[in-house]
């Protein structure tokens, strides 16, 4: 049974608080209330997950209303799973994970989100977000980029 991490909920008030933000600074939205009264109860027993099947039906709808707007998979289209690994190199996942992710639940999907956020060590966390960072930085060897507003033809002065 999959448990929704405190994270998530937290994440999803930020949501709600971002899309309906108190008029008064003391009102609360129906979707912020209804998750707020979850984590609380959640601080307060000191519990770091909640039971997806435990959730009061407005808290669960507005979770859900959140989890549509992440991103439903970690793949990159890298999947060394179909190569034979265990786990993927491209976006941490077993080969479970991967093969059964379509059937999965939305609390096992993020508990899944969470481990390899957790463990960092997936591609789509350091190999791939490093070279997207290079792809931005003109490369050592290459010219700056010419001012569109420069006369053409070399040295400007006479």
């Amino acid at each position: 049974m999959a448990g929704i991490h405190i994270t998530d909920i937290e994440a999803a008030i930020n949501h709600w608080r971002r899309l309906k933000p108190s008029p008064d600074g003391i009102s609360l939205a129906p979707e912020v209330r209804a998750l707020a009264e979850v984590y609380a109860l959640m601080v307060f027993h000191r519990e770091d997950e909640a039971d997806e099947f435990g959730f009061p039906p407005k808290a669960w709808a507005a979770w859900t209303a959140w989890y549509e707007t992440t991103p439903d998979t970690p793949c990159i289209a890298i999947c060394s799973t179909s190569q034979g690994d265990d786990e993927c190199k491209g976006c941490g996942r077993s080969f479970d994970e991967v093969q059964h992710w379509p059937a999965m639940s939305p609390a096992e999907k993020r508990q899944t989100w969470r481990r390899i956020t957790m463990q960092d060590t997936a591609w789509r966390f350091n190999r791939y977000a490093e070279r997207a960072r290079e792809a931005d930085a003109p490369a050592a060897d290459e010219p700056p980029p010419s001012d569109p507003a420069a006369p053409a033809g070399g040295d400007p002065t006479p």
